[in-house]
């Protein structure tokens, strides 16, 4: 490959990478920075426990979407099964820097307990915290509306919200995780703003204190969150029933096609492995269930986010097996 296809293809592989990702690790690289130079300047422990929220998600999701650029490779000789779950050791490594920053955002809330300090420039903070929830909100939009193109759900207007978290778990790794860290960030934003309101219009100092340690603990709880979808997918996991539904009446479009006698479908990063057993219409000649079989497998790979498909075919045996109600362990 010459110099010239290879920038083509790094520049394929960018178009492809994450875009909820990539926005959000721009935005939240902003927003750190104002953040921890407010915090510097005002003393504000929860104005401190949001940068430090900002910029871990920064780092994760520039991680995130670098594993994303990566994950689109095409298969080679070494690596035939594609480069699906490397996205998902790229969001293992954002799980670490986000526990990370939570170790240290707790400490602090716990130590301005201990030593509660008053903070200043009010107006500062003020206007900064309603820029985080403004920029978090706005990633935090842009990723239910990426969950919904990935689920292939129709959606609109306020309906978008609740749709977003029924479908979360059919979104693709790195936006699962700008979803879950935004949503954090945003109520993480909440919390610091009413704090910074109730230490400057009250003597309740302490609640700086208390609304770092939350801010730290809502950073764990993303950190499991994702630490968990990502193992799971490491490890290797089934589609989403309604994904195997799909594949399966993809499958039942052709006519020859009688029963299913087995079916996987695997889900790796964004994309779907199938590999199943068809049942054909007796008394049909090799070639033609040749011609069949092709016929199933090129139908299913129409299907973008399907990437790879392993299609065998034996003769009707006249039990009915396919049954997507059944429980799958």
């Amino acid at each position: 490959m010459n110099a010239d296809e290879s920038k083509t293809s790094f520049k394929e592989l960018l178009k492809k990478g994450n875009t909820s990702s990539a926005l959000a690790a721009i935005g939240n690289t902003g927003v750190a920075i104002v953040k921890g130079v407010a915090a510097g300047f005002t003393g504000s422990g929860a104005m401190f426990a949001s940068a430090m929220h900002s910029t871990a998600d920064a780092v994760n999701q520039a991680f995130v979407f670098a594993g994303s650029v990566l994950s689109e490779k095409k298969p080679t000789r070494r690596f035939p099964t594609g480069f699906g779950r490397v996205i998902n050791l790229f969001c293992m490594v954002a799980v670490i820097v986000v526990t990370v920053m939570a170790y240290e955002t707790i400490r602090e809330g716990f130590h301005l307990l201990s030593h509660p300090s008053e903070s200043h420039g009010f107006w500062l903070n003020l206007a900064i915290l309603l820029l985080s929830i403004a920029v978090d909100g706005f990633v935090l939009i842009k990723a239910m509306k990426e969950i919904m193109h990935e689920a292939r759900v129709e959606a609109k207007g306020a309906a978008v919200i609740p749709a977003a978290f029924r479908n979360v778990g059919r979104a693709a790794p790195p936006t699962r995780l700008v979803f879950y860290e935004d949503l954090v960030a945003t109520t993480g934003a909440f919390l610091a703003l009413i704090a910074v309101v109730v230490t400057s219009l009250t003597s309740f100092t302490l609640l700086d204190g208390i609304s770092t340690i939350l801010i730290g603990f809502l950073m764990i709880a993303v950190a499991f969150r994702v630490g968990y979808d990502n193992m799971v997918g490491l490890i290797g996991v089934s589609a989403p029933p309604e994904v195997e539904e799909k594949v399966a009446k993809i499958i039942f479009s052709n006519a020859n096609v009688t029963d299913i006698y087995q079916l996987r479908v695997m889900q790796e990063g964004r994309y779907y492995h199938v590999d199943g057993l068809i049942e054909l219409k007796p008394g049909l000649t090799l070639a033609d269930a040749d011609d069949i079989k092709f016929k199933v497998r090129d139908s299913l790979l129409q299907d973008r986010d399907i990437a790879d498909v392993t299609i065998g075919i034996i003769e009707d045996n006249g039990v009915r097996d396919w049954n997507p109600s059944a429980d799958k362990l």
